[in-house]
């Protein structure tokens, strides 16, 4: 998931709006059409909206019986107790719970649904992070600041890596700095007319309204009709069931992660986590604590995975007979790579067979820990499956981390990116904001306006590859427990094989107003269809070797 975009585009103009003290009552904004909550399960053909089909891939299944899959999530976090998800945590049975000690000798005292890799003593976790780029300028800052040419350098490998780091941070920084100056007036000015708003409807502390509520609403002075105006843009681009108060919540994490960049808190990890995060054999932290404020995130990536089906409540999620382990291992901010290593590690030996990570940045400064974690899963037959990014790039360019090339130049085979698709098959189909890239992009799936479920059983729509990855995951798993044979690597085959190319379909290429052919952003060329891929897989001979 991601903040939208557009929210920090129409700040300007609710802003505008918000300030000037002539503006006349205003109309409510027009009403966006969405697509169905459940619209990336359907059926481009029968439905019309661009999804997975599905319902068709169950009707193929039909008969068939399927063995159990472990999933792990690298990710924010769950709230173990959202109803969707309780009867598909994974459950480690050679722990018991509570108990204080670490009963199946692994290293991880009472991970009974996972673990968190940012916990710290008393219940603490390290939960806002700044980005990598920032930490690895300012660990270097003092050593090269002075230098001005490579000849004046003791070490020519990392004098350029500091002029590297020091360029994407210094890009990254401007960049927080100018929507910081967006945003910060902009979460003033939501403060101030959302008590207008819940005043006029007559709320009681706690309540909050949605985008209909605003409908009802009799805008009779100036200063309402502004509220309901700055309100109305603010949440035309959501869902008839995001509040006022989750709009905040959102825009705040943001702007926290904004002032990282900026302002950044580079004890954080040492004074509430404890370990060394650039020492890989220092393994003894974390805390078997899995939800936080932050877990939206996981818990809504979870969900898309494996959430209950057909029990009435919240989503069905793609695959029906999975285990979702929890691993907590991405802060708002950019994720430690010891972190990463260690959590695909922690998945791998503790059964995961896919894996799903709706992360990544654009340095990597412990780049061969991760590396060899991940030959590591491909030596147990485990799919990793990644994200590719929000910031509309082609990542065959600037790369994003982790990735499926190795430092030597080498790739692995058990590694799957995934860019974001809209619901409407015409030329917005590629998400505005999702990465791309024909050799570094497999597929694309379902990441504009998807519904999950949300921690405290709550739902959240939103847009990010971190939405179009794991349905993806769940797609891949739906396939190996009905044909259990297959490894990681005729699992990649098979996902990328059911994404049919979309040759000569004109789109608008991320980022940009140019027109380019689907089949340029990404290997695949197409959008992962469960049904193609079920019956893709139904034809091969498996090779799992564990």
């Amino acid at each position: 998931m991601k903040i939208n975009l557009k929210t920090i585009a129409v700040a300007a103009v609710a802003l505008f709006v918000i300030n000037q003290t002539t503006v006349k009552a205003q109309g409510m904004p027009v009403k966006m059409v969405d697509p169905p909550k459940n619209w990336h399960t359907l059926d481009l053909k029968k439905d019309g909206f661009f999804g997975i089909s599905l319902n068709q891939a169950y009707d193929f299944l039909k008969g068939k019986k399927s063995k159990t899959v472990v999933v792990a999530t690298i990710d924010s976090g769950v709230d173990t107790l959202q109803k969707d998800l309780q009867p598909i945590l994974w459950v480690n049975t050679k722990e018991k719970a509570g108990n204080g000690k670490d009963d199946d000798n692994n290293g991880y005292t009472d991970d009974l649904h996972g673990w968190n890799f940012l916990g710290g003593p008393n219940n603490k976790c390290d939960v806002n992070e700044t980005t990598e780029e920032v930490r690895e300028y300012f660990r270097l800052k003092n050593k090269y600041t002075t230098i001005t040419t490579a000849a004046a350098a003791k070490d020519k490998t990392e004098y350029a890596y500091w002029l590297k780091v020091k360029s994407i941070r210094d890009s990254t920084v401007n960049k927080s700095q100018s929507e910081l100056a967006q945003l910060s007036p902009l979460m003033n000015a939501l403060m101030t007319t959302d008590a207008f708003i819940k005043k006029s409807l007559n709320l009681e502390a706690g309540q909050t309204f949605t985008k209909n509520d605003l409908g009802k609403l009799d805008a009779k002075n100036d200063t309402l009709s502004k509220s309901k105006y700055i309100w109305g843009l603010i949440l035309q681009e959501a869902d008839s069931s995001k509040t006022d108060t989750k709009t905040i919540t959102e825009l705040s994490e943001y702007i926290t992660k904004l002032n990282n960049d900026v302002t950044p808190d580079l004890d954080a990890r040492k004074r509430v986590v404890g370990d060394n995060p650039d020492d890989l054999n220092d393994k003894k932290y974390g805390s078997n604590q899995l939800k936080f404020d932050d877990a939206s995130h996981g818990t809504g990536v979870a969900g898309l995975i494996g959430a209950i089906r057909n029990n009435g409540y919240g989503i069905d999620g793609v695959a029906d007979n999975v285990k979702i382990m929890a691993v907590k291992a991405v802060p708002n901010g950019d994720e430690y790579d010891k972190d990463i290593a260690s959590a695909i590690r922690y998945a791998v030996d503790n059964g995961a067979k896919v894996v799903n990570m709706s992360f990544g940045k654009k340095i990597s400064p412990h780049k061969k820990w991760v590396d060899d974690a991940i030959k590591y899963a491909a030596e147990k037959d485990v799919l990793l499956v990644q994200a590719s990014g929000n910031d509309n790039q082609d990542v065959d360019v600037k790369p994003e981390f982790p990735n499926d090339t190795f430092l030597d130049g080498s790739t692995t085979d058990n590694l799957l990116s995934v860019g974001a698709s809209s619901a409407l098959n015409d030329e917005n189909l590629p998400g505005t904001f999702s990465n791309y890239g024909k050799k570094s992009v497999d597929v694309f799936a379902p990441g504009v306006k998807v519904t999950s479920i949300d921690k405290d059983a709550e739902f959240n729509t939103a847009d990010g590859t971190s939405f179009a990855s794991p349905i993806t995951a769940g797609v891949a798993a739906l396939v190996l427990e009905y044909y259990p044979t297959l490894s990681a690597k005729q699992l990649k085959e098979v996902i990328i094989a059911s994404a049919k190319p979309l040759n000569g379909m004109q789109v608008i290429k991320p980022g940009s107003k140019e027109k380019v052919d689907f089949t340029t952003l990404s290997r695949s060329g197409g959008v992962v269809n469960a049904l193609e891929a079920l019956k893709i897989a139904s034809k091969m001979k498996g090779e799992r070797k564990k």
